[in-house]
């Protein structure tokens, strides 16, 4: 097979990272997609980044081993601790969604004042605070990890009065701090782009970094003569690492219609799900 017509594999720790993958597939609807969800052990960011790194880098084997011609780590936790290893293990192209993000909020933010809204594991890394100082920037972070959110968001809940005083608690520190745009650094979040606009404000700029990394996957892809040149509709494939799979409704807020009933491989048997 040419290398162009293998898939681009992705991998979150569940169906967060279907919003990047709806991004991508909008983008580049002639690639086929592998996206792994580890449903078996979200969330990740109460674990420890040690933890995370060896979940990333165990997906990615499996998925290099399905061939793919680029990995995107659509999952903000994953990309903190294992970006660096993977860059060193594989030798296809590998994106994330924190450098995308980052140079968007860079290139929103008005007063230089950027908020980043992530779990705790990413916001412990320190990963958002590098990737803003490596593009030489004069912009201030300030950093909340929100980690009720993702367990507001799996359970369907986006609205209610319970969500909603939280967020007023968690974006507190932001709000003083005068931000004029927030990084969602966690791919749950854009579900709850109401709720954050209504307590931050309508003049606080909100950036996903779905549409950014999809725009990155392009070009990489466009550079390294990867993109797929047939014409035909992409095949997508959705795999999960517990037997339940991605239950259809959270999917289907995330990705749309055409998402169905996720895929339990047997390589994913192999993972250890400790």
């Amino acid at each position: 097979m040419d290398k162009s017509e293998r898939p681009i594999g992705m991998f979150d720790s569940g169906v967060g990272g279907l919003t990047v993958a709806r991004a991508v597939i909008d983008l580049l609807p002639h690639e086929d997609l592998v996206y792994f969800g580890d449903t078996a052990r979200c969330p990740y960011g109460p674990r420890s980044s040690e933890e995370v790194k060896r979940f990333a880098l165990e997906i990615m084997d499996l998925l290099v081993e399905q061939d793919v011609k680029m990995l995107v780590i659509a999952c903000n936790a994953a990309a903190s601790s294992g970006l660096d290893d993977a860059l060193s293990r594989y030798d296809v192209p590998i994106l994330s969604v924190i450098g995308p993000g980052v140079r968007a909020g860079v290139a929103a933010t008005r007063n230089g004042h950027i908020g980043l809204i992530g779990t705790e594991v990413t916001v412990r890394s320190g990963a958002y605070d590098d990737a803003v100082r490596a593009t030489g920037a004069p912009v201030t972070l300030t950093s909340r990890a929100c980690p009720r959110f993702v367990e507001f968001v799996e359970r369907g809940d986006t609205t209610s009065d319970g969500v909603l005083a939280v967020a007023e608690t968690y974006l507190a520190p932001l709000k003083e701090a005068e931000v004029d745009t927030v990084i969602l650094g966690c791919t749950h979040y854009p579900l709850l782009t109401g709720v954050i606009q209504y307590v931050m404000g309508e003049g606080v700029v909100l950036v996903s970094s779905a549409e950014a990394t999809a725009v990155e996957v392009f070009a990489r892809l466009r550079d390294d003569d990867l993109l797929e040149q047939s014409g035909r509709p992409g095949a997508h494939r959705f795999i999960s690492s517990s037997e339940e799979g991605i239950f259809s409704e959270l999917g289907r807020r995330f990705l749309g219609p055409e998402f169905g009933k996720a895929e339990h491989m047997p390589w994913a048997d192999r993972m250890d799900l400790v």
